[in-house]
């Protein structure tokens, strides 16, 4: 089913309004959107696990969760599947890249403009940032049941565990130290945007434009699978520090920002940041060098090695998640 009817009210008289947003307006339009998507189902999903289902009677107990992986495997589906309904959203606009690490990978290596990077960005992280607004409007209830029942509140010791539905934090096993988080976010961002760069090259095996955003919710979900418990598997800055800002409005404190809880972990918020970051660039270069140069070889092409045909919009789709 195509639908290409036009938007009530705008018809030829608002021409200037509407070539506004054909270019950089619009684009960020659908990344903030894209993004809102992802926080209101991916947050949404955590928020159900945490404080929704033991809440509402329909677990052992009122702060019974994580008894198996089962658990997990719900909020990693949900993830994934909230990844893929932002790309069928904003794909077609902006890219979907709903993700600042996807952006400066691909302003780097994939010739997007950088004067869009900022933009895009800003969008990325305020999209996100509504997106949270949205999940505690509708759980702040059932959050402060689970708080209540287990006998803490949201700047208390155990406050992380009603911050884990906004943003994330490092497993204990790490002490405190923030040189592991930090390797699993790069580690695992590096994989997001190899896998991401693969799903969309059309000199590869890309899949049909169509199946692109299911395989990169499917990408998303592996790395969950495989290297979610270390820190959360945020891969992603926007989706972590737009929630992280709301949270510490919302009453989470210092737990939020700088990211502290006393014994576990200290000014946290800069790794899940950072990492990704670094890790994109890595992923993308990577694939560059052990796949686009040979796909580059192959095909006896001059341009650049690595350009690919991306879900970006038609102004941008020269440099051809």
């Amino acid at each position: 089913m195509t639908d290409n009817a036009p938007v009530p009210g705008h018809g030829h008289g608002h021409g200037h309004g509407l070539k506004r947003l054909g270019g950089t307006w619009g684009e960020c339009l659908a990344e903030f959107l894209g993004t809102f998507i992802l926080i209101a189902l991916g947050d949404g999903v955590v928020a159900m696990a945490v404080a929704g289902l033991p809440g509402s009677g329909r677990t052992q107990g009122p702060t019974t969760f994580f008894l198996a992986t089962g658990d997990w495997m719900l909020i990693v589906w949900g993830w994934a599947l909230a990844v893929a309904f932002a790309v069928y959203v904003a794909g077609g606009i902006s890219g979907a890249h709903i993700n600042p690490a996807v952006t400066l990978a691909f302003a780097i290596r994939r010739k997007f403009p950088w004067n869009k990077v900022g933009p895009y960005v800003i969008a990325q992280v305020v999209g996100a940032f509504v997106g949270a607004a949205l999940v505690y409007l509708v759980y702040h209830d059932a959050i402060d049941a689970f708080n209540t029942a287990l006998g803490t509140t949201r700047t208390g010791p155990q406050g992380n565990v009603t911050f884990s539905i906004f943003a994330t934090f490092p497993a204990p096993y790490f002490h405190g130290d923030w040189g592991g988080p930090l390797i699993d976010q790069i580690v695992g961002t590096a994989f997001l945007v190899m896998f991401v760069v693969a799903v969309i090259d059309a000199r590869n095996t890309a899949v049909q434009a169509n199946l692109g955003p299911l395989l990169i919710g499917f990408v998303v979900a592996v790395i969950g699978m495989s290297y979610g418990a270390n820190a959360g598997y945020a891969i992603n800055p926007a989706r972590d520090f737009g929630p992280r800002l709301f949270a510490y409005f919302a009453g989470w404190g210092d737990v939020a920002l700088p990211g502290t809880v006393p014994g576990a972990f200290s000014a946290y918020f800069w790794i899940p940041i950072v990492g990704p970051l670094i890790g994109g660039v890595v992923g993308i270069l990577i694939y560059d060098v052990f796949i686009g140069t040979v796909l580059q070889a192959r095909a006896g092409r001059e341009e650049p090695p690595g350009r690919t045909q991306e879900f970006l919009p038609a102004e941008t789709t020269a440099v051809s998640r």
